[in-house]
């Protein structure tokens, strides 16, 4: 037969600056080439058929095809045009040969249940940026010059404690920005905060530890990775000055948020700071200190880490999370000499990493001083909506109260005693994303319960923040 169509595809989808899908197919003719050529017809309907090739795909040229599948051109040629008679394919001249533009049958999934109340409009969750500002084009920029620069071992498999220009530049900015004693033999970057937690962990129960102190209100998801772990959370007794560290004596590690307490917004009082450095000291104990939005100070001098005033008995851990965006997937832990190694060699038995482009890529974005830029930016634009956040309510509820709001991404908001869950359903019914203290704390906590709302001001992005502000409003009583 004359394939002067098939030829016309070859020009267009072979080498000479063309391209064509890889096509994989399953061909079970006989060795005649009549059976071959049915198989083949028979297998490319089917693909198209089923939506394996969707309208609109190019196909390999005969000549390629053929080679691919071991046949002859004439084989393929002929099997293109029975196709194009019946309609699934089209061939026209500089357009190869292409699947047909038809409906193709789509199988139909099986319909969810209707949720009621309907999705969130607004969301006021705290422990998110505001994503739309995450600074893309200088971020491109620090990509490109990282990129440039970057050995060819940045596309190899990575030292497990991660890549040493992000170490280095993480010790030179933790030194300066938060005071903390880094080196960067001492840092192992993590593929964020609940991995290193994890790790942590691991390594405690390795010890022979069957306990961890932790604090009465956190995250649920930091005390189940201690208790995979193997550890149980203890949680410490709280007050207006923070987590009391009278309650340390039976444990020999604890994890703590000191400079900024989650949710409650309380820096650990000074005198307790100190009391729970001598506790380590005295127990051979070890902190996991969580500084998770240490660059956000409003209204007061920056809160020192921690970690500044015993490196060898504190372990820092750090986030991009807040300060740039969770989905960077980096995190870093500065740790005591004589445990670095020893969580590096469990981070890589774990077979978890970092993108080694994203970690330079975030070198060269802090030490061209483009982090420091975004975070004093970020800085002026949340300490703004607090503000607002604090004049709606003073004017919406006056007998309410906020508080937490000295730093961070999040203010919580006091309720008359036994409002929370009422707030928190009417919430809902504005269609707002916002949840109540109560979320927060420790199955084991004691104390009395605290009426409140936990509101993340940092996760709106600008166009939404005014409406989420709004709804939150018409929720309070």
């Amino acid at each position: 037969m004359d394939d002067s169509w098939a030829n016309r595809g070859d020009e267009s989808g072979s080498g000479n600056g063309g391209w064509s899908v890889d096509l994989h197919l399953d061909t079970t003719g006989t060795g005649a080439r009549s059976g071959v050529r049915k198989s083949l017809t028979d297998a490319l309907r089917e693909a198209v058929r089923g939506g394996r090739l969707a309208p609109g795909t190019r196909l390999p040229s005969s000549r390629t095809l053929a080679v691919d599948l071991g046949v002859a051109r004439n084989t393929v040629a002929d099997a293109y045009a029975d196709l194009v008679a019946e309609g699934w394919l089209t061939a026209r001249q500089g357009s190869g040969t292409r699947v047909a533009e038809r409906e193709v049958p789509r199988p139909v999934a099986p319909a969810r249940p209707q949720r009621t109340g309907g999705a969130p409009l607004y969301n006021l969750m705290a422990g998110t940026p505001d994503l739309a500002s995450f600074p893309r084009a200088e971020w491109l920029k620090a990509a490109r010059r990282a990129l440039a620069a970057a050995p060819d071992d940045v596309l190899g498999y990575e030292d497990p404690r991660g890549r040493v220009e992000l170490r280095t530049a993480l010790a030179s900015y933790l030194a300066r920005a938060r005071g903390v004693h880094a080196d960067p033999d001492r840092i192992v970057v993590v593929p964020g905060f609940a991995h290193g937690l994890t790790l942590l962990g691991e390594l405690l129960h390795a010890r022979g530890l069957r306990s961890v102190a932790v604090e009465s209100y956190g995250l649920d998801l930091h005390w189940e990775r201690l208790t995979r772990a193997g550890l149980r959370t203890v949680p410490l007794a709280f007050d207006e000055l923070g987590t009391r560290t009278d309650g340390l004596a039976d444990h020999r590690a604890v994890l703590m948020t000191p400079a900024h307490q989650f949710p409650m917004g309380v820096p650990l009082h000074p005198d307790r700071r100190a009391a729970a450095v001598d506790w380590a000291r005295r127990a051979d104990g070890l902190i996991l200190e969580d500084d998770y939005d240490g660059e956000f100070r409003y209204d007061r001098q920056p809160v020192g880490a921690l970690q500044g005033l015993d490196p060898d008995r504190v372990v820092y851990l750090g986030t991009a999370s807040k300060s740039l965006a969770p989905g960077l997937r980096l995190a870093w832990m500065v740790l005591p000499a004589e445990l670095a190694l020893e969580v590096a060699e469990l981070k890589y038995a774990a077979g978890a990493a970092s993108s080694s482009l994203d970690q330079v890529t975030l070198a060269e974005f802090m030490e061209s001083g483009a982090y420091d830029r975004h975070v004093r930016a970020s800085r002026l634009r949340y300490r703004r909506r607090r503000d607002q956040l604090v004049d709606a309510l003073a004017g919406r509820a006056p007998e309410v109260r906020v508080s937490g709001i000295a730093a961070g991404l999040h203010a919580v908001v006091r309720l008359p005693p036994g409002s929370e869950q009422a707030v928190v359903r009417a919430a809902h019914w504005q269609r707002l994303a916002l949840q109540g203290v109560s979320r927060f704390r420790h199955p084991l906590a004691g104390g009395p319960l605290e009426d409140a709302l936990v509101v993340g001001y940092g996760t709106p992005p600008d166009h939404a923040w005014e409406a989420a502000l709004a709804a939150l409003r018409r929720a309070l009583p």
